[in-house]
C-alpha cells in the first residue's frame, strides 16, 4: 500500500537518523542532505537502499544526483510508490 507523503517524509527521517546519527526531528522536508544534514554521497547511497527496500521502490542511480533536499526525495519515492 502506497504511503503518504507525511509517512514517507518520518519514514525518511527514521532512515536518516538511523543511518548517520543526524537527529530525526532535524530531517526537514526544506533540508539539503548535503549542505543541510552533512550526508555525504556514500552515506546517501546507503539511505537511497534502506529506502528502496522500506518504501518498495527503485531509485536508479542517475536519479540520485537530483534528490537535492528531503522533500525531492518524499516526493520522488511517493510518485514511485503509485
Amino acid at each position: 500500500m502506497a504511503k503518504s507523503e507525511q509517512e514517507v517524509l518520518e519514514g525518511l527521517a527514521n532512515i536518516v537518523a538511523e543511518e548517520t546519527g543526524v537527529d530525526a526531528a532535524d530531517v526537514q522536508g526544506d533540508k539539503s542532505f548535503t549542505d543541510d544534514l552533512d550526508i555525504d554521497s556514500l552515506s546517501m547511497m546507503t539511505i537511497v537502499t534502506v529506502a528502496e527496500e522500506e518504501f518498495d521502490v527503485r531509485i536508479p542511480d542517475e536519479d540520485v544526483q537530483n534528490l537535492v533536499t528531503v522533500n525531492d526525495a518524499v516526493k520522488y519515492i511517493t510518485a514511485a510508490q503509485s
